[in-house]
């Protein structure tokens, strides 16, 4: 798929010097001291919501003030400038009765910007400015319960989310808008409901915009509001392929260093910061004063922690026009290349690497598989439920595997009540989750619950090629690895050969077809019962570790999983031969 032009303009850019992001927009509006009537204009004289704040509305009623601030900062020496879009979206424009506008504020927005990026362009033609359409957060969080006394509930969905991101995305960029900037993120699952939406919007269009990615760590603790740390909010996020991971908002440069130094060490991408002008006062107001602003900046820049650099809350020309000065002539970040490996989060990272040793799942959040967890979730006991998950991750559980195929149960209703709970619950929500499903509508429905990057079990070719390759785009942009059963059109593999033959062809399908990192694909070459009495069956453990051996010898980074307690299937009820068998096994 083809790339507006912008994206090679911008990296290349980067290669020689850090980029210069504007700064507030909020800050300079509220100088302006507008009244209601400052923002109804004539058009929306009679509206009957107040509308003063509604600053994205100011396109439409005061477009000179919004078109002063962009000159401005271009003035000060910012490259990019940021829409004033912020609230532009569906959800957001509610509380204004305002979201038949949201079409038209994203346009006109973009457009604004555009005539005044391009005008300063012709004036240097050896600096183009470019235009960046900003995607708020919304003013709804798709992983905190808005209400304390049911944790599972939610006042929005992933879908609603990636509904309202994708028409605000296309108008900005019919508008205009270079690239797409999704800011200011204190929920994950919201960005990856974003990034869901503006992949779907590019295929629509047959059209690629690069995306500039930012988050939120809301305090000392270094982490979201939703409860995540900076890399495995970047694991959850690397799927969609940033033009640049960064940190913006909430903390000022003193407070956010550790949190961008952090970014730098893992983003295999350009690094982009614009934090606050400090912490606000008691009034509301910033303090941090330009030239201690650039101090601070100057050191990240000497430090080798940023691409891309702008201000948020507080900022002005003035401040973006020192920060400029300051890093001047300093050398940007320099992108690290890590080896490949299968990075996944819950609110804590989880990285597999070729260090690391057997990652273990809880698999006992099973109705198919624990009938303790069965009978809690069939009575609605959902506390309890969480309990059995808790008691995994506090023994050692990496990874927690919750399945909610029971022909009595709505599964897709299980499985995201499940879910939404286990995110209140961050002893439990520190570890990636497997989602577990034979059924691809569950699977999904899970997928919009988790906000770090899990792992889909399973997808396989049972149903054939197009299905097959339907549902590894649909994980990819989900941003969730997969467990790929060695299981074809014709049945399950159950000798060495068919095990590596389907392997080697899902392999194949995945990453020259779809465009699946190798890393994120975890193999089950499915593991079957020994000493059973039937003499075909003796070679079963054997052949699943031949061809564990040939996957990792023919299929570079992929990785494999098994369900190591079906080998002694034979045995049950025969703990001790059970855990012996085990353990030769392994």
């Amino acid at each position: 798929m083809k790339e507006h032009p912008a994206g090679e303009r911008l990296r290349a850019l980067m290669r020689e010097r850090i980029v210069l992001l504007d700064g507030a927009m909020g800050t300079m509006i509220q100088r302006h001291k507008l009244s209601e009537a400052d923002y109804r204009g004539e058009r929306f004289a009679d509206w009957p919501q107040d509308l003063k704040g509604n600053n994205d509305l100011l396109v439409l009623t005061r477009p000179e003030i919004i078109r002063d601030i962009h000159e401005a900062y271009l003035e000060a020496g910012a490259d990019i400038l940021e829409t004033n879009t912020f609230n532009a979206n569906r959800i957001s424009m509610a509380d204004y009765a305002m979201e038949a506008l949201v079409p038209e504020l994203n346009r006109e927005a973009a457009r604004l910007a555009r005539e005044v990026a391009d005008a300063w362009s012709a004036r240097t033609p050896d600096r183009p400015r470019f235009v960046a359409g900003v995607l708020g957060p919304t003013n709804r969080t798709a992983s905190i319960s808005p209400d304390v006394n049911d944790p599972g509930h939610r006042n929005v969905t992933f879908a609603e989310l990636a509904t309202a991101y994708e028409e605000a995305a296309e108008a900005l960029v019919e508008g205009g808008a270079d690239l797409l900037l999704i800011e200011t993120i204190f929920d994950t699952l919201n960005a990856k409901a974003a990034v869901f939406a503006v992949e779907r919007l590019f295929e629509r269009l047959g059209r690629r915009w690069p995306v500039m990615i930012s988050g939120t760590i809301t305090d000392a603790s270094g982490r979201t509001l939703s409860g995540q740390t900076v890399e495995a909010f970047y694991n959850a996020l690397r799927h969609a392929e940033p033009l640049s991971m960064g940190l913006n908002c909430a903390l000022g440069p003193d407070l956010l260093r550790a949190y961008v130094a952090e970014m730098a060490r893992v983003a295999a991408c350009p690094v982009s910061a614009h934090p606050n002008a400090g912490l606000p006062n008691e009034f509301g107001e910033y303090d941090l004063d330009a030239a201690e602003m650039a101090r601070h900046i100057g050191e990240w820049a000497e430090a080798g922690f940023i691409n891309i650099v702008g201000g948020c809350c507080g900022t002005t020309p003035e401040h973006i026009r020192a920060v400029a000065e300051a890093v001047a002539g300093r050398a940007p970040r320099r992108i690290p290349r890590p080896p490949p490996a299968c990075r996944l989060s819950g609110l804590e990272p989880l990285n597999i690497t070729e260090d690391s040793l057997f990652v273990n799942v809880g698999e006992r959040a099973n109705v198919t598989g624990s009938a303790r967890f069965k009978r809690l979730i069939m009575n609605g006991e959902y506390d309890e439920a969480l309990e059995i998950c808790r008691t995994q991750v506090e023994n050692g559980a990496q990874i927690v595997d919750v399945n909610m195929d029971e022909a009595l149960l709505d599964g897709k209703a299980a499985m995201t009540r499940f879910l939404n709970l286990m995110a209140g619950e961050p002893e439990i929500a520190r570890v990636p989750v497997m989602i577990d499903s034979s059924k691809w509508a569950i699977l999904e429905a899970g997928l919009q619950c988790i906000q770090g990057k899990g792992i889909v079990n399973s997808i396989s070719l049972k149903e054939g090629e197009d299905r097959f390759r339907e549902q590894a785009r649909l994980c990819r942009r989900y941003g969730a690895a997969a467990i790929v059963m060695a299981f074809d059109e014709v049945g399950q593999a159950d000798s060495f050969e068919r095990k590596i033959q389907i392997c080697e062809r899902a392999y194949r399908i995945l990453t020259e077809q779809v465009g699946f990192p190798a890393e994120d694909i975890i193999f089950d070459p499915n593991i079957f019962a020994v000493a059973t009495g039937i003499e075909a069956h003796n070679h079963y453990a054997v052949d699943f570790i031949e061809a564990t051996r040939w996957i990792k010898q023919h299929l570079p980074h992929a990785l494999v999983s098994g369900g190591v307690s079906n080998v002694s299937f034979a045995f049950r009820g025969n703990n001790p031969v059970r855990e012996a068998i085990h353990a030769v096994f392994l």
